[in-house]
């Protein structure tokens, strides 16, 4: 059902299909109609302005033809809000994340050309049936047939440029965060000299994918995946793989299904995977080369790397958090 394109402002009836419209939940047409009419509130106060800074008194103003002219203006605001508007709709629409309720999941990885299509990426893991470390990711990825990469698998560990953006002082940090770091780092690094992108970006995509090492897949004898990054299998993976059900998000809505993801030997294959995953598909083109924190998280979203529309907000928020910070002063 959709909003007429005019809205009457005398006709009591005439929000009634808006109404209809925002029973529906989540549903992106309700919340670019209410983004219509904050719009056109916006506009008859504007008129409003106007016409107190107008002198009227003229032979035949009176209350009468101000109230009428009210109205006149309140009808003129709301058909313009219904048109192109002044764009202030739009920008009300992406800020409540209307956006991420109208784009469709992402149901291919371009860099696998001509494979069978993948589900959509998900958001959030559903209650699994292995083990209870397997319960709290909060996203991953598809990826296409995995690459031969040149990457070495073991490069000296970087020096810890982060350690300056930590807080004097700050010691607080729990000990199952800086034990992950600790593990994780040396491969970051080797990540980070291959796609431009800062280590301790990937570390902290990697501590929001699993919980800092908590909520990280095991393998049905209860082993570890290594799955830093919850990539799934597509068709021509060869290697092995674990299975579990998840929460997919399509146009707003959640459902689940049995997803199978990537396992590997060691976090060093998990991170030169995921470093090839970002420079062989042309999707994730923007992100390669990303130093500013916001626009990283964006580009993978914006990517499709995973359906959770605060994705983004979450990654920027650890990738610039007290927690990653004092992990990395060590």
């Amino acid at each position: 059902m959709t909003v007429p394109a005019q809205i009457n402002a005398i006709d009591p009836n005439a929000l009634a299909d808006l109404k209809r419209l925002s029973r529906d939940g989540d549903s992106p047409a309700a919340l670019r109609a209410t983004a219509k009419q904050f719009e056109a509130l916006f506009l008859q106060m504007v008129l409003k302005s106007m016409r107190d800074a107008v002198p009227s008194e003229g032979m035949l103003d009176s209350d009468q033809t101000r109230l009428f002219q009210a109205m006149q203006d309140q009808q003129t605001a709301m058909n313009m809000a219904q048109g192109r508007g002044t764009g202030l709709a739009d920008v009300i629409f992406r800020q409540l994340g209307g956006e991420a309720l109208e784009k469709p999941a992402a149901t291919h990885d371009a860099a696998a050309a001509g494979a069978p299509p993948v589900p959509p990426r998900t958001a959030i893991f559903a209650a699994r049936a292995h083990s209870p470390a397997n319960a709290a990711a909060p996203g991953v990825a598809d990826a296409g047939p995995p690459s031969a990469g040149d990457v070495p698998a073991e490069l000296p560990t970087p020096p810890r440029a982060a350690q300056a953006l930590a807080a004097p002082g700050a010691r607080n940090v729990p000990n199952g965060a800086r034990e992950f770091v600790d593990r994780v780092w040396p491969h970051a690094g080797s990540a980070s000299r291959t796609t431009g992108i800062p280590a301790h970006f990937m570390v902290a995509q990697a501590a929001l994918e699993t919980g800092w090492g908590r909520g990280e897949l095991l393998r049905a004898d209860g082993t570890p995946s290594f799955n830093l990054f919850n990539i799934k299998a597509g068709p021509d993976w060869q290697g092995a793989v674990v299975e579990v059900p998840v929460t997919e998000y399509a146009n707003g809505r959640a459902y689940t299904e049995n997803a199978r993801f990537r396992a590997y030997g060691s976090y060093a294959d998990a991170f030169r995977d995921y470093a090839n995953l970002l420079r062989n598909s042309p999707r994730y083109a923007e992100v390669l080369g990303q130093t500013d924190a916001a626009r990283f998280a964006r580009s993978l979203q914006h990517a499709g790397y995973a359906t959770d529309p605060m994705y983004a907000d979450k990654l920027t928020r650890i990738i610039g958090g007290n927690t990653l910070r004092t992990a990395l002063a060590g």
